[in-house]
């Protein structure tokens, strides 16, 4: 499928989403799996250091620390000729771990979505809205909530571009799958400890897969003007 196909697929595939979160109580069920009302706490502590390390600092510093190896040797090996074949993929790689991540949390600002743990359901003090309505006018918000889309998967997400790393099928397949499992283990921790929904990181998958798209569609369309030149085609 072309870049503009996926752009286009994409976003249809993320209004559906928005829509159907938002309209149907797929979160609230989900989520109440991992609550425990009577003692009214998740089922996994935030404070645990060894799960917090594992999938959330220690991931996220790992993910760092590759990009920023894979910039060090695009930048030291740019023009040696056994990086031509590489070269287009791992600009792509880089671009996306950097926009990503920073898209995600933009918007992460500004929407306003409290996390499930805020929420009166799971004895916070917020109401339960969807991401295009207001809080009810007699509500007093103190401070702006910041949990929709989910920012700390957006990283292990942003790692479906390494579909554009690889030639064969089936490293293609296997780049997907370990984006998937490391962007849903980092999703499924912050679920666990109430910080986020279901809707919160299938939202920033399908967010991440769009900018990927979006970031090949620029690069093409660069390199056809002859702008840049990045040897190789979109595969």
């Amino acid at each position: 499928m072309s870049a503009a196909k996926n752009i286009w697929a994409s976003a249809l595939i993320l209004l559906l989403s928005v829509l159907f979160f938002g309209l149907s109580g797929t979160d609230i069920w989900v989520q109440k799996h991992f609550y425990n009302p009577l003692t009214h706490q998740w089922i996994v502590d935030t404070n645990n250091p060894v799960l917090r390390f594992i999938f959330y600092d220690g991931i996220k510093r790992l993910l760092i620390i590759l990009n920023v190896l894979v910039i060090i040797v695009l930048i030291v090996k740019w023009k040696k000729p056994f990086l031509a074949l590489y070269k287009r993929g791992l600009v792509i790689v880089v671009l996306s771990s950097i926009f990503v991540p920073l898209l995600v949390s933009s918007l992460k600002a500004v929407t306003n979505i409290p996390c499930p743990k805020s929420l009166e359901i799971f004895d916070g003090t917020y109401p339960h809205t969807c991401v295009w309505e207001k809080y009810p006018s007699d509500f007093c918000q103190k401070q702006k909530q910041k949990c929709w889309p989910a920012g700390h998967a957006s990283g292990g997400f942003a790692l479906l571009s390494l579909i554009f790393l690889f030639r064969s099928r089936r490293a293609k397949i296997g780049a997907v799958a370990l984006a998937m499992v490391i962007g849903w283990s980092m999703g499924s921790y912050k679920m666990l400890i109430g910080d986020h929904f279901l809707s919160h990181t299938f939202i920033t998958m399908i967010m991440a897969w769009l900018i990927i798209s979006i970031i090949v569609a620029i690069l093409n369309r660069l390199e056809q003007k002859g702008v840049i030149a990045l040897q190789l085609k979109d595969l």
